[in-house]
Protein backbone atom coordinates (compact mmCIF):
# COMPACT_ATOMS: atom_id res chain seq x y z
CA UNK A 1 0.00 0.00 0.00
CA UNK A 2 1.29 3.47 -0.79
CA UNK A 3 2.91 5.36 1.46
CA UNK A 4 1.98 8.91 0.81
CA UNK A 5 -1.30 9.34 1.41
CA UNK A 6 -3.84 8.71 4.64
CA UNK A 7 -6.83 6.53 3.26
CA UNK A 8 -8.55 8.70 7.15
CA UNK A 9 -6.93 11.93 6.01
CA UNK A 10 -9.02 12.09 2.54
CA UNK A 11 -12.65 10.44 4.08
CA UNK A 12 -14.76 12.39 5.77
CA UNK A 13 -16.97 11.11 8.63
CA UNK A 14 -20.32 11.24 7.51
CA UNK A 15 -22.61 9.92 5.15
CA UNK A 16 -20.77 9.42 2.18
CA UNK A 17 -18.01 11.59 0.33
CA UNK A 18 -19.13 13.36 -2.62
CA UNK A 19 -18.65 11.77 -5.79
CA UNK A 20 -16.88 14.22 -7.95
CA UNK A 21 -17.94 15.26 -11.46
CA UNK A 22 -17.01 12.17 -13.14
CA UNK A 23 -20.81 10.90 -11.88
CA UNK A 24 -23.91 12.34 -10.80
CA UNK A 25 -24.84 11.17 -8.15
CA UNK A 26 -28.41 9.30 -7.60
CA UNK A 27 -31.30 11.09 -5.61
CA UNK A 28 -30.24 8.11 -2.71
CA UNK A 29 -26.48 9.47 -2.61
CA UNK A 30 -27.24 12.97 -1.75
CA UNK A 31 -26.28 14.32 1.95
CA UNK A 32 -28.89 14.34 4.66
CA UNK A 33 -28.67 15.74 7.76
CA UNK A 34 -28.46 13.35 10.63
CA UNK A 35 -31.61 13.41 13.14
CA UNK A 36 -31.37 11.28 16.18
CA UNK A 37 -33.84 8.38 15.77
CA UNK A 38 -35.58 5.99 19.00
CA UNK A 39 -33.22 3.00 19.85
CA UNK A 40 -35.62 0.39 20.21
CA UNK A 41 -37.20 -2.70 18.65
CA UNK A 42 -40.56 -4.17 17.50
CA UNK A 43 -40.62 -8.21 16.48
CA UNK A 44 -43.81 -9.73 14.51
CA UNK A 45 -43.64 -12.93 14.10
CA UNK A 46 -45.81 -14.20 11.72
CA UNK A 47 -45.44 -17.70 10.21
CA UNK A 48 -42.83 -19.69 11.36
CA UNK A 49 -41.14 -19.54 7.86
CA UNK A 50 -41.27 -15.61 7.56
CA UNK A 51 -40.20 -13.29 10.08
CA UNK A 52 -40.45 -9.93 10.39
CA UNK A 53 -38.96 -7.12 12.62
CA UNK A 54 -38.20 -3.49 13.08
CA UNK A 55 -35.25 -2.22 13.86
CA UNK A 56 -33.91 1.70 14.75
CA UNK A 57 -30.28 1.35 14.85
CA UNK A 58 -27.31 -1.23 14.55
CA UNK A 59 -27.48 -2.52 18.22
CA UNK A 60 -31.16 -3.34 17.90
CA UNK A 61 -31.02 -5.26 14.49
CA UNK A 62 -28.46 -7.89 16.40
CA UNK A 63 -30.27 -8.30 19.37
CA UNK A 64 -33.55 -8.67 17.67
CA UNK A 65 -32.69 -10.96 14.27
CA UNK A 66 -32.60 -14.63 15.36
CA UNK A 67 -29.26 -16.12 16.47
CA UNK A 68 -30.82 -19.62 15.29
CA UNK A 69 -31.02 -19.21 11.65
CA UNK A 70 -32.95 -21.82 10.03
CA UNK A 71 -32.49 -23.50 6.61
CA UNK A 72 -35.69 -22.25 4.58
CA UNK A 73 -36.22 -19.13 6.48
CA UNK A 74 -36.29 -15.81 5.72
CA UNK A 75 -35.97 -12.69 7.96
CA UNK A 76 -37.44 -9.61 6.54
CA UNK A 77 -36.19 -5.97 7.88
CA UNK A 78 -37.04 -2.49 7.78
CA UNK A 79 -34.56 -0.04 9.31
CA UNK A 80 -34.67 3.38 10.51
CA UNK A 81 -31.20 3.68 12.15
CA UNK A 82 -27.69 3.66 11.40
CA UNK A 83 -28.26 0.45 9.83
CA UNK A 84 -26.80 -0.66 6.89
CA UNK A 85 -26.36 -4.17 4.47
CA UNK A 86 -22.84 -4.46 6.58
CA UNK A 87 -25.14 -4.92 9.54
CA UNK A 88 -27.18 -7.82 8.12
CA UNK A 89 -23.92 -9.60 7.68
CA UNK A 90 -22.83 -9.48 11.21
CA UNK A 91 -25.56 -11.21 11.93
CA UNK A 92 -24.48 -14.51 9.74
CA UNK A 93 -20.45 -13.55 11.12
CA UNK A 94 -21.85 -14.04 14.71
CA UNK A 95 -22.87 -17.74 14.30
CA UNK A 96 -20.05 -18.78 11.18
CA UNK A 97 -17.42 -18.19 10.00
CA UNK A 98 -17.46 -17.74 5.43
CA UNK A 99 -15.62 -20.17 3.32
CA UNK A 100 -16.94 -17.91 0.39
CA UNK A 101 -18.64 -14.22 0.27
CA UNK A 102 -19.76 -12.57 -2.76
CA UNK A 103 -20.66 -8.66 -2.00
CA UNK A 104 -22.13 -5.96 -4.60
CA UNK A 105 -22.97 -2.72 -3.80
CA UNK A 106 -22.96 0.92 -5.93
CA UNK A 107 -20.50 2.13 -3.54
CA UNK A 108 -18.30 1.55 0.01
CA UNK A 109 -16.84 3.89 2.44
CA UNK A 110 -13.03 3.19 3.83
CA UNK A 111 -14.18 2.11 7.50
CA UNK A 112 -16.13 -0.35 5.67
CA UNK A 113 -13.16 -2.02 3.48
CA UNK A 114 -11.29 -1.93 7.00
CA UNK A 115 -13.78 -4.03 8.08
CA UNK A 116 -13.58 -6.85 5.30
CA UNK A 117 -9.91 -6.49 5.76
CA UNK A 118 -10.23 -7.36 9.40
CA UNK A 119 -12.22 -10.39 8.59
CA UNK A 120 -10.12 -11.57 6.30
CA UNK A 121 -7.33 -11.22 8.50
CA UNK A 122 -8.61 -13.25 11.36
CA UNK A 123 -10.01 -15.87 8.85
CA UNK A 124 -13.37 -15.29 9.52
CA UNK A 125 -14.08 -15.02 5.54
CA UNK A 126 -11.50 -16.71 3.39
CA UNK A 127 -12.25 -16.10 -0.14
CA UNK A 128 -13.95 -12.67 -1.05
CA UNK A 129 -15.45 -11.28 -4.30
CA UNK A 130 -16.57 -7.88 -4.74
CA UNK A 131 -18.71 -6.08 -7.27
CA UNK A 132 -19.39 -2.72 -7.95
CA UNK A 133 -20.85 0.10 -9.91
CA UNK A 134 -19.17 2.05 -12.96
CA UNK A 135 -18.94 5.11 -10.82
CA UNK A 136 -16.64 3.76 -8.07
CA UNK A 137 -13.05 4.06 -9.15
CA UNK A 138 -13.23 7.49 -10.58
CA UNK A 139 -15.58 9.14 -7.55
CA UNK A 140 -14.51 7.42 -4.28
CA UNK A 141 -10.78 6.99 -5.88
CA UNK A 142 -9.23 6.86 -1.98
CA UNK A 143 -12.07 3.62 -1.43
CA UNK A 144 -11.14 2.13 -4.59
CA UNK A 145 -7.22 2.39 -3.64
CA UNK A 146 -8.12 0.82 -0.56
CA UNK A 147 -10.07 -1.93 -1.99
CA UNK A 148 -7.64 -2.71 -4.31
CA UNK A 149 -4.76 -2.98 -2.31
CA UNK A 150 -6.91 -5.09 0.42
CA UNK A 151 -7.56 -7.73 -2.93
CA UNK A 152 -3.45 -7.90 -3.61
CA UNK A 153 -2.80 -8.01 -0.12
CA UNK A 154 -4.79 -11.13 0.58
CA UNK A 155 -4.94 -12.71 -2.67
CA UNK A 156 -8.90 -13.39 -1.91
CA UNK A 157 -11.22 -13.06 -4.85
CA UNK A 158 -11.88 -10.99 -7.79
CA UNK A 159 -13.17 -7.53 -8.07
CA UNK A 160 -15.54 -6.79 -10.81
CA UNK A 161 -16.36 -3.01 -12.15
CA UNK A 162 -19.65 -2.31 -13.99
CA UNK A 163 -22.80 -1.05 -14.27
CA UNK A 164 -24.51 -2.42 -11.28
CA UNK A 165 -27.00 -1.05 -8.88
CA UNK A 166 -27.46 -4.01 -6.85
CA UNK A 167 -26.85 -5.08 -3.26
CA UNK A 168 -26.35 -8.15 -2.49
CA UNK A 169 -24.57 -10.62 -0.19
CA UNK A 170 -24.53 -14.53 -0.94
CA UNK A 171 -22.05 -16.93 1.20
CA UNK A 172 -21.79 -20.13 2.53
CA UNK A 173 -20.03 -21.01 5.81
CA UNK A 174 -19.73 -24.09 7.86
CA UNK A 175 -23.33 -24.14 8.97
CA UNK A 176 -25.25 -22.88 6.30
CA UNK A 177 -25.30 -20.68 2.63
CA UNK A 178 -27.50 -17.22 2.59
CA UNK A 179 -28.56 -14.47 0.81
CA UNK A 180 -28.43 -10.70 1.73
CA UNK A 181 -30.96 -8.26 -0.29
CA UNK A 182 -31.01 -4.67 0.51
CA UNK A 183 -32.41 -1.32 -0.81
CA UNK A 184 -29.15 -0.12 1.19
CA UNK A 185 -25.18 0.59 -0.33
CA UNK A 186 -22.27 -0.39 1.87
CA UNK A 187 -22.63 2.76 4.24
CA UNK A 188 -24.23 3.78 7.00
CA UNK A 189 -27.00 6.57 7.15
CA UNK A 190 -30.00 7.41 8.82
CA UNK A 191 -32.92 6.37 5.65
CA UNK A 192 -35.06 4.11 5.99
CA UNK A 193 -34.05 0.96 4.25
CA UNK A 194 -35.45 -2.62 3.56
CA UNK A 195 -33.28 -5.82 3.80
CA UNK A 196 -34.02 -9.49 3.80
CA UNK A 197 -31.72 -12.89 4.62
CA UNK A 198 -32.40 -15.89 2.82
CA UNK A 199 -31.29 -19.16 4.70
CA UNK A 200 -30.40 -21.93 1.73
CA UNK A 201 -28.37 -23.09 -0.61
CA UNK A 202 -30.73 -22.21 -3.78
CA UNK A 203 -29.83 -18.26 -3.31
CA UNK A 204 -26.26 -18.69 -3.02
CA UNK A 205 -26.08 -20.54 -6.05
CA UNK A 206 -28.50 -18.11 -7.83
CA UNK A 207 -26.44 -14.89 -6.85
CA UNK A 208 -23.30 -16.48 -7.39
CA UNK A 209 -23.99 -18.32 -10.66
CA UNK A 210 -24.94 -14.67 -11.76
CA UNK A 211 -22.15 -12.87 -10.64
CA UNK A 212 -19.50 -15.31 -11.68
CA UNK A 213 -20.51 -14.15 -15.32
CA UNK A 214 -19.91 -10.73 -14.97
CA UNK A 215 -17.52 -9.25 -17.29
CA UNK A 216 -15.71 -6.73 -15.47
CA UNK A 217 -14.73 -2.90 -17.21
CA UNK A 218 -10.85 -3.41 -15.43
Amino acid sequence: MADDYNFLDDWSLGEEEQPTKEATPEPDEQPTVKRAHRRHAACIELSERYLYRRAFSEVSLLDILPKDLKEGHSVHCITAGDVDSLSYLKCVLRVQNLDHLLFSTWCMLAEDILQFDEWLTKGRIKKLDAYVGEIFPGSYKVEWRMLKDLFERHQCGRIAVFRNHSKIYAGIGDRFAFGIETSANINTNPRTENGCITIGRDIYDFYKTYFDGIVSFE
